[in-house]
């Protein structure tokens, strides 16, 4: 028979529980899956914000919305589209009934325990699938997931070692590989972001024309020093980096876009001679305010009206 028999709702940035069905089945697979949820929990911000794990005779879906996560366990014929709805169900109530500032700030396991009663409600009508009337919303689900299918993860990536599991973070099952820093996707452009963007390609548009004529001038005249010419393109990748880590997502942007800065610096003061204090003032300043605008523009959770 397929069935939904439990579900919980975790907090991604470090899997407290925050609320979650009762459970009494003690069977030998039951506690084996028991298990995996507490793996993934521990791992949900490492993994994309739908995902599925077919254990045997058992399914794991789950969704990740603004830092939380809505995890369920069901029965391996359990339609696809039927658990997704369901996860979908319990994000937009769980986002109406609490104030984010308290998922954030929560200290001890369970908090919204009481959250448990929606659970169960919602769980008992997904079970019962002749009285569901969500034909509309199993329609834009079934489309959702044929547009953007759910990654599988497979139990053989779930390692273990002294009793403690992990899942590797090299890549993951599905649509394609991820990396441990998948690609997410950047909160939206602001006008602030879109200034600093323009202007970092204008410094680094600069530093190019201004190397171009470094070349030129070295060329007719043998006295000129050519470490001029790798500060000014030194200056310009490092502009164009700026652009780069703005726009994508990468492992240890801050900390790339502070080193980038540091560069820009460095080249500028090298370049002290060439220009006066002005354009010294500019090209640093544009470089500052672009680390700034990387350092603001953060990955963005999904937003509550998300299908899935």
């Amino acid at each position: 028979m397929s069935m939904i028999l439990s579900a919980s709702v975790v907090r991604v940035r470090d899997g407290l529980p925050l609320s979650a069905s009762t459970d009494y089945d003690q069977s030998m697979g039951m506690q084996e899956c028991r298990k995996y949820f507490k793996i993934l929990s521990k791992k949900l911000s490492q993994l994309p914000d739908r995902c599925t794990l077919k254990t045997g005779q058992y399914n794991i879906n789950f969704i990740s919305s603004l830092g939380v996560s809505y995890m369920m366990l069901c029965t391996e014929n359990y339609p696809s589209v039927l658990a997704f709805c369901f996860l979908d169900e319990l994000q937009k109530e769980f986002i109406t009934t609490y104030n984010m500032m308290k998922t954030n700030t929560a200290i001890r396991p369970y908090c919204f325990i009481e959250f448990d009663n929606f659970i169960q409600r919602t769980k008992q009508r997904y079970n019962n699938t002749r009285s569901l009337s969500t034909k509309m919303n199993l329609a834009d689900m079934q489309t959702e997931i044929k547009l953007r299918p759910p990654y599988q993860i497979s139990v053989s990536e779930l390692g273990s070692a002294n009793g403690f599991s992990h899942i590797p973070v090299g890549e993951y099952k599905g649509t394609g590989k991820i990396s441990a820093a998948p690609h997410q996707r950047l909160e939206p452009v602001t006008l602030p972001g879109i200034v600093s963007f323009v202007l970092s390609l204008l410094c680094g548009a600069l530093n190019l024309i201004r190397g171009f004529h470094a070349i030129e001038s070295l060329l007719q005249n043998e006295g000129e020093d050519f470490s001029y010419v790798i500060a000014f393109f030194l200056g310009t990748a490092a502009c164009l980096y700026q652009c780069y880590l703005f726009v994508y997502y990468t492992g240890w942007r801050n900390a790339k876009s502070f080193l980038t800065f540091g560069l820009i610096c460095l080249c500028n003061m090298y370049l002290y001679e060439l220009r006066n204090l002005w354009q010294l003032f500019f090209h640093v300043t544009v470089g500052a305010f672009s680390t700034l605008q990387i350092r603001l523009r953060q990955p963005q959770g999904k937003s509550p009206d998300y299908n899935v």
